[in-house]
């Protein structure tokens, strides 16, 4: 019987095949139950499920928590966006969007461009270095501080922050992790507060000060406006998603072409393969491992009963090599692929807001990269990290040739 129970073992991640599972459970146990101290949940690891209750969130709700961890918790006020359903969510999204309007994004690209350089003029070809630290962390970070218009020089406390958060990915004990939570909150509270009252040239005046006199008609949403906390609420998911998904995108599809010399070739011999190439690397690396869902209702999943209450997790990694919809060659890297529907930015109102900066930051990086060299291999171990929420690296030895 297949051993579904491993979805959580944090080895799993650091150092053995998940997809190995995920392939072995879409055959026999597409929606299993997982037995778990404090509560078991339905892992769900098939494309069409993953997909359509992800954009369910009548049947399926995220109030009652996304992560594993955070079966049986109830909040006064939700943590993240990520954790609410409509209304709430339609007017906390409809408020933030005129941050991440394709214009606001285009906007961005001379800027992003100038931070990928300066990292990567450093790097000497024949030489192995390091990718996370030299690039994948600062890179990022760097985004958002010119997002939240405060001092790129503050990246690394950051950068400590986001890890605080994700299950598995910092090594700082459990106190310690809330402590900097804490200051990550009160930080940015007050840089939320400081911009409603002198609002800047910066996503977070934009989002500030949304609905008020002085804001564009388009974004004056009849007036209404984000409080200081809901605010808050919202710069803490964008420097956590925006940070942790687009540097482990950029660390794991570098690794990915490292290992496969013909389409690092293929990628500097036609550069109209270069968004094509983004898609799929979003589909390979699945920056989010998988997010939980709660049924609402007594309902029926591919078959199988699943209660009012119970915690469903969607295991979106599983469903991008997902061979029924994918093909026989979903486990193969195919820079080429077309059509692909992979669900790495998941569905409907929960759809990645900063989706296509994610994707302009890995576009620049790669362009920037083959413009500079000819070949990329691997120069040592890759140490990932051991979190079953994301599919994180902490060390990728590369040389640049």
């Amino acid at each position: 019987m297949t051993d579904a129970g491993r979805l959580t073992d944090p080895s799993l991640y650091s150092g053995g095949d998940p997809f190995a599972l995920y392939a072995e459970l879409r055959r026999t146990s597409p929606v299993c139950w997982v037995d778990r101290d404090g509560g078991g949940f339905w892992a769900v690891t098939t494309h069409p499920e993953v997909s359509s209750i992800g954009a369910d969130p009548v049947e399926f709700c995220s109030s009652r928590g996304i992560l594993i961890d955070e079966i049986g918790t109830t909040y006064d006020t939700p943590p993240t966006m990520m954790h609410t359903d409509p209304p709430q969510h339609t007017r906390y999204r409809r408020l933030v969007q005129p941050g991440f309007k394709p214009s606001m994004v285009r906007l961005m690209e001379a800027g992003v461009t100038a931070k990928a350089r300066e990292l990567l003029d450093p790097i000497e070809a024949g030489e192995a270095i390091d990718i996370v630290p030299a690039l994948s962390i600062p890179f990022p970070l760097l985004v958002i501080c010119e997002l939240l218009g405060v001092d790129g020089s503050q990246w690394p406390r950051f950068f400590e922050w986001s890890e605080a958060v994700i299950p598995g990915e910092s090594e700082h004990p459990e106190e310690e992790r809330g402590l900097l939570q804490i200051e990550m909150w009160e930080y940015l509270i007050g840089v939320a507060e400081e911009r409603r009252k002198e609002p800047a040239e910066d996503l977070v005046s934009v989002l500030a000060t949304v609905g008020s006199p002085g804001s564009s008609p388009q974004s004056r949403n009849g007036g209404e406006q984000l409080s200081e906390a809901e605010l808050a609420m919202f710069l803490i998911q964008l420097l956590v998603a925006g940070n942790e998904t687009t540097r482990n995108l950029i660390s794991g599809g570098l690794v990915a072409l490292s290992e496969r010399p013909d389409q690092w070739a293929a990628l500097r011999a036609d550069r109209s393969l270069l968004p094509g190439a983004v898609e799929e690397l979003l589909r390979w690396t699945t920056p989010v491992i998988s997010f939980m869902r709660t049924a609402t209702t007594p309902t029926t999943i591919r078959g199988q009963e699943v209660g009012e209450g119970d915690p469903v997790l969607l295991v979106y990694a599983s469903a991008n090599r997902d061979e029924a919809v994918f093909g026989e060659d979903a486990d193969e890297l195919r820079i080429d692929r077309h059509p692909n529907p992979h669900v790495s930015f998941g569905f409907g109102p929960h759809f990645c807001l900063g989706a296509a900066l994610a994707r302009l930051e890995a576009r620049v990086v790669l362009s920037e990269l083959l413009d500079r060299f000819e070949s990329l291999a691997g120069a040592g171990p890759v140490e990932r990290t051991p979190s079953p929420v994301i599919a994180g690296v902490r060390h990728a030895p590369l040389v640049f040739g």
